[in-house]
């Protein structure tokens, strides 16, 4: 009986799915939408992979009752609590069985080509995964207000208060200050108004241990001024090299904790990490390997060593 292997890679804006065959040969992907479980109990989620399924089923040319000789890995966004993975997996599924992973599995897994190994994830969000010996080894991705140390939502939100300080003449500022103080017109007060949210939601209500709850700009924004980062820091400017060492030094704290659970080889995922890896590499030598696959193939070589005939 042909087996087929289907891999999910989860984000919390859009999904992707790769149907592939016994040998992990690609046969076919397609694309849906939302994918992070923490939105609305994953109820979008189980929509764009239910979805994405019969068109990736339809463009390999393959009857949808194949699925039931289908086995199934989803790497997903908000998929690091262990409560949420379960309850995912247990959704309504046609296929044969199903394993739900947090995404950073399957960026791992694509990174090694399923071997051990470890992976930072360095993108708008931040997270750090290892696997020795068959054991598995997680920490960061916590999130925006807790965590994502070394993600280009943090080194926006720092750049973004350094401007400010550099304005009042509380620390020194640079070209690239400037260049972010006049995206605001020049006017620090601006910022300010700017940091404060702008849409309709209510203010979470007050409690008697703590007031009402502000939200502020998205990570997304302040990770959006990663492109401005970089061209300065090539440029040497003085600011951005400072917050680079920053940046820099929470790798740091990564790599040691990798080291210490012997891990003997780090890939970086995510859109700042792939620019990092001159630094990386300047760093730590031939601790750094670039990625073997993509993390939606990740995907496929886990199902594949969930669910091997």
């Amino acid at each position: 009986m042909t087996r087929y292997y289907l891999g999910v890679d989860g984000g919390g804006t859009n999904c992707r799915i790769r149907l592939a065959d016994e040998n992990l040969v690609t046969l076919a992907d397609a694309a849906g939408g939302r994918s992070n479980l923490q939105i609305d109990a994953g109820d979008p989620a189980f929509r764009s992979i239910t979805e994405g399924t019969r068109e990736v089923f339809a463009k390999a040319g393959i009857d949808f009752s194949q699925t039931a000789n289908t086995y199934g890995c989803f790497g997903m966004a908000g998929g690091r609590l262990p409560s949420a993975r379960d309850a995912f997996a247990a959704r309504p599924w046609p296929f044969a069985a199903v394993k739900v992973y947090d995404d950073i599995d399957i960026a791992r897994a694509g990174a090694h080509g399923g071997e051990d190994g470890a992976v930072i994830i360095v993108g708008t969000g931040s997270a750090a995964l290892a696997m020795v010996k068959g054991e598995r080894h997680q920490c960061g991705g916590w999130g925006f207000h807790i965590g994502d140390q070394m993600s280009g939502a943090i080194l926006g939100r720092e750049l973004v208060r350094r401007t400010v300080e550099a304005t009042d003449g509380l620390v020194d500022g640079s070209p690239l200050t400037e260049s972010v103080l006049n995206r605001f017109g020049g006017d620090i007060n601006a910022i300010m108004e700017w940091s404060f949210p702008k849409d309709d939601r209510p203010a979470i209500a007050a409690t008697a241990n703590a007031p009402a709850t502000l939200l502020g700009r998205a990570p997304a924004e302040f990770g959006a001024l990663m492109p401005l980062f970089f061209e300065y820091f090539e440029k040497g400017d003085a600011v951005a090299e400072e917050l680079m060492a920053l940046e820099l030094g929470y790798i740091d704290n990564y790599v040691k904790w990798f080291k210490a659970r012997g891990v003997g080889k780090m890939a970086a995922v995510g859109g700042f990490g792939t620019r990092l890896y001159p630094l990386l590499i300047a760093r730590y030598g031939d601790f750094i390997v670039h990625p073997q696959h993509e993390p939606l193939h990740g995907a496929v070589i886990l199902a594949k060593q969930n669910f091997a005939a």
